[in-house]
């Protein structure tokens, strides 16, 4: 290894330092909100703030179907269906993230609220 080899590395970790602390600096934290659907309907919105605890309750297929959000992410705890499978889901906090419980025919989907100031057609 010669002078230029350890040069070419020393420029690489410095470059992928900086662009590691571009992306944690320009991160986007936009406040998430978690849309509930029935039937492909829209039938809640909830803000998904830090520190809250809150329990919500919708109308499904099969019966009621109770959604806990704690803490910015939320998860289904209780619901009528023959396996249980949208409790058993667990928690959910992201964007790409999302519950489908096909027997109640409820969907929940996080996604990010911008504030525009403008939009252009």
């Amino acid at each position: 290894m010669n002078k230029s080899d350890i040069k070419l590395i020393i420029g690489l970790i410095l470059f992928s330092i900086i662009m590691i602390g571009f992306i944690i600096i320009t991160k986007n934290d936009d406040k998430k909100i978690a849309k509930v659907y029935y039937e492909n309907n829209l039938i809640l919105m909830i803000p998904l703030e830090p520190e809250k605890k809150e329990i919500y309750t919708v109308q499904g297929y099969n019966g009621d179907v109770r959604i806990e959000v704690n803490n910015q992410r939320l998860r289904v705890i209780e619901e009528d269906s023959p396996l249980h499978l949208c409790s058993k889901q667990g928690f959910i906090k992201e964007t790409y993230e999302t519950i489908v419980c096909l027997p109640n025919k409820v969907v929940i989907e996080i996604e990010a609220s911008t504030d525009l100031d403008a939009v252009v057609k």
